[in-house]
């Protein structure tokens, strides 16, 4: 494991991603943070915004650990809030929020209330995903990055149908009608919004009942959830978004099986989203030179070229629920109405 002190290349990079978020001297900066918190993260995220100019304060928060259910990662769900109204308030007042929760607000209950903003301020909030901050340092936003995903999520935005098909035996089609499309890129600048670092993809959350065909996990695909490559393929059979089979006879099926039937909740077997990595500094090897209480995976979602599958919640379809997985698969070819925007794997410019 990776030593986690403070290092000067370390606070310059959470310093570029601050003041690419428009970080100004005199700003309020709210840090979230959780009991189960990577320290390393959070005194970053205060020493960079110190050096800026801003007026920082930290709030942590106890963890949520319920061992009633089964072990939750990957959700982008933080619990840690609770709904507590002064917390969501002094959030809302701030100008930028630093969210160093576990999981991240992306998909929290109180993110909206956060983003309408109070006392005349609306905030942008980043969060930082649970990395160790050699990875975050090595996966700095760019203008490149940032001008290739707001072209492809203006093409995913005026497409009517997705299509991802694979060598493998992938053939997946997707309805776009009705779905609500975004993308990331490290960093933002508008109020009343959030983004995650490191970032570099486009993705949609489809309506219900407009994913069916095969999704095929080959040799080297990832599940990210349990931080591990595909070893031996998995054949996933979608019908009307819910994923009805899951053949495979090595371990992998086995833990997908296992792990998703453990919920109880059909909705875990749904799609959450779907979308492709367009960051050309993240790497798709780079799992394998991570523990994994170091690693937390975004990077896989957003290499170059991956199509990235997610079972679980989905507020556009209008379920819930806190299973989840999150499937890069290399080698895969995605069309939007027939054009091609990622061939086997390579993204087209």
């Amino acid at each position: 494991m990776l030593q986690e002190l403070i290092e000067p290349a370390w606070l310059d990079a959470f310093e570029s991603v601050l003041r690419r978020c428009a970080l100004k001297p005199g700003d309020t900066v709210a840090i979230l943070a959780e009991s189960q918190s990577r320290p390393v993260l959070v005194e970053l995220a205060r020493l960079a915004a110190v050096r800026i100019g801003a007026q920082v304060f930290t709030l942590v928060l106890p963890s949520v650990l319920d061992g009633a259910q089964p072990v939750t990662r990957s959700t982008g769900a933080s619990g840690a809030i609770r709904n507590l109204a002064p917390v969501v308030s002094a959030l809302a007042a701030s100008t930028l929020v630093v969210d160093c929760t576990v999981e991240g607000l992306m998909h929290a209950p109180e993110l909206p209330a956060i983003l309408k903003g109070a006392n005349g301020t609306q905030p942008r909030v980043v969060y930082v995903s649970n990395e160790h901050p050699e990875a975050l340092a090595r996966l700095l936003p760019d203008d490149a990055t940032e001008a290739r995903v707001k072209d492809h999520v203006k093409r995913l935005r005026a497409a009517k149908k997705m299509r991802v098909t694979s060598a493998a035996g992938t053939d997946l089609r997707i309805v776009l009608q009705g779905a609500v499309a975004g993308g990331n890129w490290g960093y933002t600048t508008r109020p009343g919004t959030m983004t995650h670092w490191p970032g570099g993809l486009a993705l949609c959350f489809p309506a219900a009942g407009s994913v069916n065909g095969t999704l095929v996990l080959a040799e080297g695909d990832v599940n990210l959830t349990f931080k591990r490559y595909i070893e031996r393929p998995i054949t996933l059979t979608v019908e009307n978004d819910y994923v009805t089979k899951i053949e495979g006879a090595g371990v992998d099926a086995q833990l997908m099986r296992s792990y998703i039937a453990a919920w109880g909740d059909r909705e875990a077997y749904a799609v959450s989203h779907v979308g492709w990595g367009l960051n050309e500094a993240a790497r798709w090897d780079s799992m394998a030179l991570y523990d994994k209480r170091d690693f937390n995976g975004t990077e896989l979602r957003a290499f170059a070229g991956n199509f990235l599958y997610s079972t679980g919640a989905n507020e556009v379809a209008g379920r819930h629920t806190a299973g989840h997985f999150d499937l890069p698969l290399r080698h895969c070819t995605v069309q939007l109405d027939g054009a091609t925007v990622v061939d086997a794997g390579q993204v087209v410019a």
